[in-house]
This record gives C-alpha cells, structure tokens and sequence, in this order.
C-alpha cells in the first residue's frame, strides 16, 4: 500500500508525486482528446470551394494555417498590434469548425444558428480543455474575434477574406475550378476595416486582372 500523508484535519491524502501523476495523465487525456477532435480541421474541404467544384479543395486547416502566417506578417507593420494575440485569433477563429463544420451563407443556416452552434462547441471545448490547458482563453478568443471589436480582431476578420480572395486568385491561375469565383471578390468589396486589408486586397485584384487581360478574357 503507497503511504499516506496526514492533512492539517487528520485525515490523509495521497503523496503528492501520486497527485502529480494523476493531474499529468488528466492533462494529457484533456490534451489527446482535444487533438483529436481537430483533426477534421485537417480533412474537411472548405465547402465554398466544393460548392463551386474546385478540383483539390483546400481545407479548414490550410485556410487557418496561411491565415496565422498572415496575422504574424502583417502585424509586424504595427507597433500598436499584438502580434502573439494575432496569431492566437487566427489559429482560434475556426476552431468551432472542427464540429459544425464549415457553414457558409450559403448552406441554409442563419447567422443566429451558426453562431450558436459554434458557441456550444467553444464552451465545449472549454471543458474539455479546462482552464489549466487553454479552455479559457481560447473561448474568450474566439468571443473577441466574432465581436470584432479590437484593433486585432478588426485585422484578422479582414486577413479572413484576404485569404479567401487570394486563394480564390490562385485557383482561377491554376484553371482548377469548374464554376465561376467571382462571387469571393465582390462580397467582399468595400468591406476592408483595416488599411491593410485595403491594400493587400487591391494587390491581389491587380494581379488577377492582369492575368485576366494578359490571357484577352475574363476569369473562369
């Protein structure tokens, strides 16, 4: 039998390298589970792609992960950023998606319902990470970047449709859609909160409709 150890009422507790085990194995099956869960970030097409038959779609992952890049380059060009909370806001913004999947206004559900949807996953998550591991921080994370409030959360929401427009961009010079993707670029036109999303974004339109009058015709 392990010994016991007396406790200031007379009772006894477990040695405290048992208790330590025990929270590490705790944490680590928090951390197992939580992994898991995210996988699908990492197989689920992004469905505007699908919807639109991109040949080789991205995924949720893909999208998030050029998303972080950008949040980190970008934030660099302001001092008044947080460049490690930029980073947080675009590997957390989508994280709900690991359950509900990618809803896009297009799928028949309000912004109401995938709002809530997303919200019920986040404070599951929360749970199942525990303060400890994060599950604070990333709900209130994922709170800040959907209220677009702060000076961060305005950047991330514009380097959201940056990445969508360029990849956009991308397919159309790789021929690897089916249907038309104009639909990404004028959606998001005149929605720019922030310089560099204005800037970045008239880059990448240039480059598109140079390639559009180099080749004599419109995008596909």
């Amino acid at each position: 039998m392990a010994d016991q150890r007396p406790t200031t009422n007379g009772t006894t507790s477990q040695p405290s390298a048992e208790a330590d085990a025990a929270t590490t194995n705790d944490a680590a099956s928090r951390a197992v589970d939580f992994l898991t869960l995210t996988r699908t970030l990492k197989t689920t097409k992004r469905t505007g792609w699908v919807m639109r038959g991109v040949h080789n779609p991205e995924s949720i992952a893909d999208h998030m992960y050029r998303m972080s890049l950008m949040s980190m380059i970008a934030s660099f060009s302001n001092g008044a950023l947080d460049t490690n909370r930029c980073i947080k806001l675009a590997l957390i913004h989508d994280l709900a998606e690991a359950k509900v999947g990618d809803i896009t206004p297009h799928c028949g559900v309000s912004e109401e319902d995938k709002h809530a949807l997303e919200l019920s996953t986040m404070e599951q998550i929360r749970e199942m990470l525990g303060p400890m591991m994060g599950g604070d921080e990333m709900l209130a994370l994922w709170k800040e970047y959907e209220e677009g409030t702060t000076e961060e959360a305005k950047l991330l929401k514009d380097l959201d449709k940056i990445e969508m427009i360029l990849q956009a961009q991308e397919y159309e010079a790789e021929e690897s859609n089916e249907k038309s993707l104009d639909q990404f670029f004028t959606s998001t036109e005149g929605k720019w909160k922030t310089e560099i999303g204005k800037t970045w974004a008239k880059e990448i339109v240039s480059r598109r409709k140079k390639k559009d009058s180099n080749e004599g015709g419109g995008s596909k």
